[in-house]
């Protein structure tokens, strides 16, 4: 059975960040991508909530977007859903980073 997956309100500004970074510096295609991506690994995270390895903050989970982009998650087994936490842009200094 799919977990259903529940968005912070960080996850969704860091989402919709990267999203006006995307439409400023690159075009919507790269935004279309960006997005099918996120929705495919949000596919695969529901299924299989283990997939992805642990962050150094455990119970932390982090999987990798793009190259540029990780998410950072969390499973509650006993409500079976999937809390988003945050949207990362690698190339950010990674001490602010509370993941």
């Amino acid at each position: 059975m799919a977990y259903q997956i529940r968005w912070t309100p960080e996850a969704a500004d860091t989402f919709e960040t990267i999203i006006r970074y995307l439409d400023e510096h690159w075009s919507e295609r790269e935004i279309i991508n960006f997005v099918r991506k996120t929705n495919h690994l949000l596919t695969q995270i529901s299924l299989y909530p283990e997939m992805f390895k642990p962050s150094s903050k455990k119970p932390v989970r982090v999987a990798n977007i793009t190259w540029q982009t990780n998410l950072f998650y969390q499973i509650q087994e006993v409500e079976k859903t999937i809390i988003l936490l945050s949207f990362w842009d690698n190339r950010q200094n990674p001490e602010r980073q509370q993941y």
